[in-house]
């Protein structure tokens, strides 16, 4: 028979401390085969008082006070307001946890002599006639009367006790010196806290940063998307102590006249110093170059002999260009080489395998570029590039003829390095761009400033109705007899256009020249260098000028023929009003504009722009036809002004001329065929 352990229950503890020690019955013998645990434990107890051994037991537990409190009375870890005074000196003699130092005992407390440990009274078992089944039975009389006595109770008096409960002093211990005595308020302090309950101070810490830093964004306009977001930066000191940059990368900053970083390089920089794969979109004029060269020039910190490490793809030579003499400013003293390709014979020679490698960042356009990597053997080599910074990338994905997506893609291939980070720059947004992103890029993160697809706010717009092709120049003589402030940009539709404005504006007594891509590189670099110059004071040009060219001071930009899309325009209008300058844009619209006209007004009304009432009634296109439009504009009348007889007769003095140059020709291959007939003396 098995003997079955009953709770233990302490009584009451005279004055003095102790009570003294209860007699003793005979115990029951013990049934022969009883456990061996139950022989240790006897043993361990013999070893040890009874408090050693209820705090080797209760190691770890918690009590508590406020649940149990009658238990806790009995321990004295309370104490009652009647028996405050006696209960406070009893509780300082007495230690349950045995981490105290104790008094020497003296025979008169327990009358134990010899023995160093004092014992309180302890009555666990009351010695009781055996039963049938042999077992010990527990005395529960004391608690019956307890329980007789607090179901009498009034609710006042419970109320009462309840109060007194809460205003008791408690005796807590810690967790490693046994039970761990504690009050209701206690455990609900140590379980973790629910949503309505208060924070601890380091995330009230946490909340109050971030939300500072969203004021910032807000304040800015920056719009982010993507996790673990690196934190903006106010100003260029912030960033080169943060992120400790080169020294001369800042000189130059401040050489160049930048005081205070725009809202997308304020952004867009941190971001890619972290090694975040970026998608960016802001207005025109904001400082994309600087937000990406910064970082890109950081990264690679110093120069290398490895080959090209960082790629830079623009859509147009101009772009290129510009891009390029904006690194060469940004990375002057430091040594980095930065290169274009001008003409794909020398690029193969100087950039090929058996070059010296002996350069850092690449700047170009796909075709040149693409032309260079399908040689047999390649005639360049992108394996080792890190950073790959797409300029202008919703006009390099775009499909088609106008566009360069096959050639981005093979330039993607090419670069097949496993630490290569991109990031894409424009001034307008297609979702097309951003799904690819989604799906291609690690860990993107997305920033934009203000709307998307909106217009620069420091550009006066206009529209200006002119009734017919012809109206278009006599409102543009108009301009002219009024009086504007040079420089202007006049965008046109085609080629051709261009060339025909270019020789109706030529007579107007005004430095008027045109650039498009039927020039020679030569001529087009002299045009805009003469345009810069402040020579020519009206330049006519096609759409895809409108990317990017960073024309300082520019005062107007004329829309001869009205923009494709929407996206168009802010390209177009976007020459104008750059760096926190204000500029004017004017758009001359006809009968056949009126498909296009409200998506362009919607715009216009964004950046807070009057438009015509009539115009918002317009019916809105949809994507096809969109799509249609922007694929094949509309045909256009000739711009002519010349009367119809003059234009015949220089068409037949054209073809005079022409016969004349066929009949010169002619005469000149049968004279030399006749001397080559004609034998020899």
């Amino acid at each position: 028979m098995v003997l079955r352990p009953e709770p233990l229950r302490l009584t009451s503890v005279s004055s003095s401390g102790f009570a003294p020690p209860p007699a003793r019955s005979p115990s029951p013998p013990l049934p022969s085969n009883a456990g061996t645990s139950f022989r240790a434990a006897r043993c361990l107890s013999g070893s040890m008082d009874s408090h050693e051994l209820f705090r080797k037991l209760g190691a770890g537990a918690k009590f508590d006070v406020k649940r149990f409190r009658r238990d806790a009375e009995r321990f004295k870890v309370i104490r009652t307001k009647d028996k405050e005074a006696g209960a406070s000196e009893i509780l300082g003699e007495l230690d349950f946890f045995a981490n105290q130092s104790k008094k020497p005992p003296s025979p008169s407390d327990d009358g134990r002599e010899g023995n160093g440990l004092r014992e309180p009274r302890v009555e666990a078992l009351e010695s009781q006639p055996e039963n049938k089944g042999n077992e010990p039975k527990l005395v529960g009389k004391a608690r019956a009367a307890e329980k007789r006595k607090g179901d009498g109770q009034s609710m006042e008096g419970r109320g009462k006790k309840k109060k007194a409960q809460e205003a008791a002093p408690i005796n807590i211990g810690t967790e490693n010196e046994g039970i761990l005595w504690m009050s209701t308020l206690e455990a609900k302090l140590s379980t973790p806290k629910s949503k309505g309950e208060k924070e601890p101070p380091a995330a009230k810490l946490e909340q109050a940063r971030q939300e500072k830093v969203n004021h910032f964004r807000n304040k800015h306009k920056i719009y982010i998307q993507g996790t673990d977001l690196p934190e903006p930066i106010a100003t260029f000191e912030q960033l080169a102590k943060e992120y400790n940059l080169h020294q001369k990368i800042m000189q130059n900053i401040e050489a160049a006249g930048f005081q205070t970083p725009t809202p997308i390089q304020m952004q867009a920089i941190p971001v890619m110093l972290h090694g975040r794969e970026l998608l960016a979109c802001a207005p025109t004029g904001s400082g994309k170059t600087l937000a990406f060269g910064v970082p890109v020039l950081a990264h690679l910190k110093q120069p290398m002999n490895k080959g090209f490490r960082a790629l830079i793809i623009s859509p147009t030579r101009e772009l290129a260009n510009q891009t390029h003499r904006e690194l060469l400013k940004l990375s002057e003293g430091i040594g980095f080489r930065i290169h274009m390709i001008h003409k794909a014979a020398e690029a193969a020679k100087k950039f090929g395998p058996k070059s010296s490698q002996k350069f850092d960042i690449l700047v170009t356009t796909p075709n040149r570029l693409v032309y260079l990597l399908k040689q047999d053997p390649p005639a360049i080599d992108l394996t080792r590039v890190e950073w790959l910074v797409v300029d202008e990338s919703d006009k390099l994905f775009e499909d088609g003829k106008t566009g360069f997506r096959d050639q981005l893609a093979t330039i993607f291939l090419a670069c097949t390095s496993h630490i290569v980070k991109r990031a894409m720059f424009s001034a307008t947004f297609a979702h097309d761009v951003e799904q690819w992103c989604k799906l291609n890029l690690d860990n993107i993160v997305s920033v934009s400033i203000g709307a998307r697809n909106a217009a620069a706010e420091t550009v006066d717009q206009e529209l200006l109705f002119v009734g017919s092709e012809t109206g278009k120049l006599l409102a543009m003589r108009g301009l002219v007899k009024k009086g504007f402030t040079p420089p202007v940009l006049v965008f046109v539709q085609s080629i051709e256009r261009a060339k025909e404005l270019f020789h109706e504006l030529i007579y107007e007594g005004i430095n008027v020249d045109v650039i498009h891509a039927d020039r020679t590189q030569q001529q087009r670099d002299s045009v805009v260098h003469s345009f810069r110059a402040g020579k020519i004071w009206v330049l006519i040009c096609t759409a895809l000028l409108a990317r990017g060219i960073d024309f300082k001071g520019v005062n107007m930009v004329i829309n001869f023929d009205f923009p494709s899309s929407a996206v168009e325009y802010i390209h177009r209008i976007g020459r104008t009003g750059r760096a926190g300058h204000t500029g004017k844009a004017i758009t001359f619209f006809t009968e056949d504009d009126k498909p296009l006209l409200r998506s362009i007004a919607s715009v216009i009304q964004r950046a807070g722009c009057p438009v015509p009432d009539y115009i918002k009634h317009f019916r809105k296109l949809q994507s096809k036809q969109k799509k249609k439009l922007i694929k094949k504009p509309l045909e256009r009348e000739h711009i002519l002004t010349s009367p119809q007889f003059l234009r015949r007769k220089a068409k037949r003095k054209k073809r005079i001329a022409q016969k004349g140059v066929k009949k010169d020709s002619k005469k000149a291959k049968t004279e030399n065929s006749q001397a080559q007939t004609v034998p020899e003396n």
